[in-house]
């Protein structure tokens, strides 16, 4: 077993495009088997079409997106003396980008019908309006911290 505090996390340069780290994450959160360059065809035909669609700057969607999907509250199960409780904590901004990610890529791979690109860029529209099925998921995750309040005492 690692010490705590050992393990050193992995740097990510920008994308080729905007410079932007989250941007670069997106993409490798959306790559599957090692295909870069067809997630980052994915995620900037699904960046263009969010330009066409909402006539607006796509790259500002983007982040109202992450942000609206990214949850507050997370439970983790903890387990006090022979029983197992569902105790509610605060997300780190690291983890936060990564649900967020996550939920809206998962909710587009869900669709079907359309072109990845064409799913992912409505699932970014309808998450930076506070619509969709990631926005849901976030919802519910909240409900669940809530509902399980009382066990917050047991926290690390």
């Amino acid at each position: 077993m690692r010490k705590r505090g050992s393990y050193k996390k992995n740097e990510v340069s920008g994308d080729w495009m905007h410079e932007r780290i989250d941007m670069s994450r997106f993409v490798n959160y959306l790559m599957t088997n090692g295909k870069k360059s067809v997630a980052e065809k994915v995620f900037y035909d699904a960046l263009d079409e969010v330009k066409n669609i909402t006539k607006g700057n796509s790259v500002e969607i983007f982040e109202k997106a992450i942000m609206n999907a990214s949850p507050l509250l997370e439970v983790v199960s903890k387990r006090v003396g022979g029983a197992n409780y569902q105790v509610p904590r605060e997300v780190r901004p690291e983890r936060k980008f990564f649900l967020a990610s996550h939920w809206i890529i998962d909710t587009a791979k869900k669709k079907k019908g359309a072109p990845m690109a064409k799913r992912l860029a409505e699932e970014l529209i309808a998450a930076s309006k506070n619509e969709g099925a990631a926005i849901k998921k976030k919802q519910d995750m909240h409900r669940m911290a809530e509902a399980n309040r009382a066990f917050a005492s047991y926290v690390r």
